[in-house]
């Protein structure tokens, strides 16, 4: 059975950018996307973020892009997502980054609830080693969130997305004075906008992240953003019971609502609580560092662009792809109709534009919007929920003649309403959904 599977998973021609095969998509932006793809030339896994340079240049962040990947390039501790290398086309920007198999942090306490101490610590040890490595340097990152840490396949902590982070303080009193970051992280002196030091506001954000992983839940929250604002501002939070004395005591000298009396990375490291069972980071100083191909990737030059090749039919997975997806690599249960915190998946034996049209077809008496491309598709809410507009990424992904996943991403909007979204939408496509299990049991029953 294993073997048949196997088999059926042959890898087919897709989309090319240079050396790289391009697979299905892994993340998405208001003006960028991340792709699963692979270097044909030595097999490696990357993740690729895709940008429109006609996009980014109208919304004039073609500086903030550069300053993004320079950043990145900066970056090499095995606590950062590393950047491979940026390439350029007439109408994109390439930018190949190290592929992390592990997921995000949030999903992890979203689906599991909060991680044991000795578990906070480590990832909290890994993260403090990571921001102290990228403080030395002169850079911020400035909008640090569990969605922003990933875990690699040892269980180690990966810390990604450098847009918002300043390499330089611009203004005469050397503090930096753009507002960045997600609310419920952002430290008080960023949200009452009188400058701040960047390393600082790191720093509480820090805080932030570790009282999540012992409690589970945030330590400032309100639906009004004026209340939260005003939580934040006094440093208005409670500690569950079950935080040791230690770490009771770091958090609340992290979360001190003065930047001046805040507690300092080096007093951090020297905390009892923080130092159990430390480990030093182990560095690779293979990597050199050149920006060669970021000037390249944003000239004119079309000798320096990339090749883009590309085919409209629905992109297929190969078996690396499948089994990137299930962290067991367990093929059985990626043919389960599965959720997860913020995308779902199911297979189908249906052509894939009946795929697409039932789906459709089920999503506008939901009130969706509904824009279709070959066998990609956007469903969009015009009706504001609670985090705004939800926005669900449709893409048919083949994965043998007769079979094909169904990919539902969120990509704005709240994700419990997602969830919502997707169980109501569920129920009306029982006709194109296709339970393997159940199958596989029918067959055996018959056999």
């Amino acid at each position: 059975m294993y073997r048949a599977k196997r088999a059926a998973l042959s890898p087919k021609v897709k989309r090319r950018v240079g050396k790289y095969e391009l697979g299905r998509t892994i993340g998405e932006g208001s003006f960028a996307k991340v792709r699963f793809a692979k270097n044909t030339e030595t097999m490696e896994p990357v993740a690729i973020k895709i940008l429109d340079k006609e996009k980014v240049q109208k919304l004039r962040l073609v500086e903030q892009i550069r300053r993004e990947i320079c950043t990145m390039k900066l970056i090499k501790h095995p606590n950062v997502v590393r950047l491979h290398e940026v390439m350029g086309s007439k109408a994109r920007i390439f930018i190949v980054l190290e592929y992390i198999t592990g997921g995000e942090l949030f999903e992890t306490i979203y689906t599991n609830g909060r991680l044991k101490e000795e578990d906070a610590r480590k990832y909290f040890q890994q993260l403090i080693n990571a921001v102290d490595y990228c403080h030395s340097r002169g850079v911020y990152h400035r909008d640090l969130k569990l969605e922003n840490l990933l875990l690699d396949a040892a269980g180690n902590l990966k810390v990604s997305d450098f847009g918002l982070s300043a390499t330089e303080q611009v203004k005469s009193d050397g503090l930096l004075h753009t507002t960045c970051g997600t609310p419920n992280y952002v430290a008080p002196e960023v949200i009452e906008d009188r400058g701040y030091d960047g390393a600082t506001a790191d720093i509480w954000s820090c805080g932030v992240i570790l009282f999540i992983m012992l409690a589970g839940f945030l330590p400032f929250e309100d639906d009004n953003i004026i209340a939260l604002y005003n939580k934040i501002s006094k440093a208005q939070f409670t500690c569950p019971s079950w935080f040791s004395a230690g770490a009771k005591k770091l958090i609340t000298r992290i979360l001190d609502p003065n930047p001046t009396t805040r507690i300092t990375i080096p007093q951090i490291l020297e905390d009892p609580w923080f130092k159990k069972g430390y480990k030093q980071p182990v560095f690779d100083d293979k990597y050199q560092t050149s920006f060669d191909d970021v000037y390249a990737a944003f000239g004119d030059s079309e000798d320096q662009h990339v090749k883009e090749e590309t085919e409209h039919q629905p992109t297929s997975m190969n078996a690396f792809e499948l089994i990137s997806l299930n962290q067991g690599l367990n093929l059985d249960n990626l043919f389960e109709a599965k959720e997860h915190k913020r995308e779902t998946r199911f297979t189908s034996q249906c052509p894939p534009k009946e795929i697409i049209t039932k789906i459709a077809e089920a999503a506008r008496p939901l009130g969706f919007d509904i824009q279709k491309k070959n066998y990609k598709m956007r469903m969009e809410n015009p009706k504001a929920g609670r985090k705004g507009n939800l926005n669900v990424a449709t893409e048919v992904f083949q994965v043998a003649p007769s079979l094909h996943v169904v990919e539902l991403k969120k990509a704005k909007g709240d994700t419990l309403e997602f969830q919502m979204f997707y169980r109501t939408l569920s129920t009306q496509l029982k006709d194109v959904v296709w339970k393997c299990e159940g199958e596989a049991e029918d067959n055996s029953a018959t056999a």
